[in-house]
């Protein structure tokens, strides 16, 4: 009788620790779900400015070995280099995307009146009532207002561009001593090395990722670009650019962009023919560019479910927003390196990759190929 006892007092004991373990975590999920979306403008640029960052470590390494006569190029001067590049071509773009955005509300006001008939008579296949239904909701519509949101949130693209650029910058400054500060932080040289090959992993990755997305968005806006302008879309230019853009989205940015230059085309040209055929022409060129030459490039190099990706899309994309979405792919990838590694976490990497297998320990010694800028990569 008093074994019985003992046995139930230990269950009971054991039940309550996993309850308040669970409790705990459920409690600690909850103050980080609020502190990422309190602090999000933050998180979003501090996060852009790491991805940023361990992109162009890669390219600093490239500059600085590269030589001019006999002197090789100083690392501080190609960070340097670096850094202006960054810069500029951050600026650039943020110029560049204010003054679409400019555009296309501009002339999204324009269309304001004959907007709302056009998109209702795609549903005239489905009788006068439907189609008078959709046409008086649209009108209720206040375009002006979400046209004013728009542009008031666009303002921000400017702010958050030069917050990532002083990120980069004081990343660039500690750059030298992260190594040191890795040894220190974990006090075993031997774990600080295996921390150190996983964080060049998870930064070969991203960067191995961004670069092809980057190329395969490029060719898809380019040819999107030539198709408005072989049709005479008067937004042919925003339309190329608003497609580079969308195409960074995974699975659903480019489906938004095909759709939303059929739209642009129904409602300048109102031809049933015309909108089917660029509608048609832009799904193939997506589904060609998206669906066989990027997984031909990316190969190993993004080994993520597809359902995890879908997941991971839904959940940063409700914490913040658009950014998020953008996010979504990258963060996946650096938490299916991390959690391959972390045996209580291994479990998790399995779900998160596209076969059932996570990394092993061999992967991080065992460089396969090489990266765009002729540097070994990892599996």
């Amino acid at each position: 009788m008093h074994n019985d006892l003992q046995v139930t007092g230990a269950g009971e004991k054991r039940d309550s620790n996993r309850l308040q373990t669970g409790a705990v975590v459920i409690i600690a999920f909850a103050v980080v779900l609020f502190l990422l979306v309190q602090a999000r403008f933050m998180l979003i640029t501090l996060a852009t400015a790491i991805i940023l960052f361990s992109l162009t470590s890669d390219v600093i390494t490239f500059i600085a070995r590269q030589r001019i006569g006999p002197f090789r190029i100083p690392n501080a001067l190609a960070s340097l280099v670096a850094m202006v590049l960054i810069a500029t071509a951050l600026l650039m773009l943020a110029s560049i995307l204010l003054a679409q955005v400019n555009t296309v509300l501009v002339t999204t006001l324009s269309y304001t009146e004959r907007a709302p008939s056009a998109i209702a008579s795609l549903f005239a296949w489905m009788g006068d009532d439907s189609e008078l239904a959709v046409l008086n909701a649209l009108r209720s519509i206040d375009v002006q207002s979400y046209a004013r949101t728009a542009a008031s949130q666009a303002s921000g693209i400017m702010q958050a561009t030069v917050l990532v650029i002083l990120f980069v910058g004081f990343l660039f400054a500690e750059r030298i001593w992260f190594q040191t500060k890795l040894n220190n932080f974990v006090g075993n040289e031997a774990q600080a090395v295996r921390i150190g090959k996983i964080i060049q992993s998870i930064i070969h990755r991203v960067n191995y990722y961004l670069l092809v997305k980057t190329l395969i968005s490029a060719i898809t806006g380019g040819m999107v670009f030539l198709l408005a302008k072989a049709f005479g879309l008067e937004l042919a230019s925003s339309i190329g650019i608003i497609t580079f853009v969308l195409n960074f989205i995974p699975n659903i940015g480019s489906i938004i962009a095909t759709f939303l230059i059929a739209l642009i085309t129904h409602v300048q040209i109102g031809d049933s023919a015309v909108t089917l055929a660029i509608f048609s022409i832009s799904a193939v060129i997506q589904f060609v560019n998206g669906s066989i030459i990027d997984p031909m490039l990316m190969g190993r190099a993004l080994r993520l479910s597809s359902f995890g990706i879908i997941l991971s899309l839904a959940f940063w994309g409700a914490v913040w927003g658009v950014p998020g979405m953008f996010l979504s792919v990258p963060i996946m990838v650096m938490m299916l390196v991390v959690c391959s590694y972390v045996p209580g976490l291994r479990p998790l990497a399995i779900l998160l990759s596209r076969e059932g297998l996570a990394e092993t320990e061999q992967m991080l010694d065992q460089p396969l190929d090489h990266d765009l800028f002729g540097h070994e990569r990892r599996r």
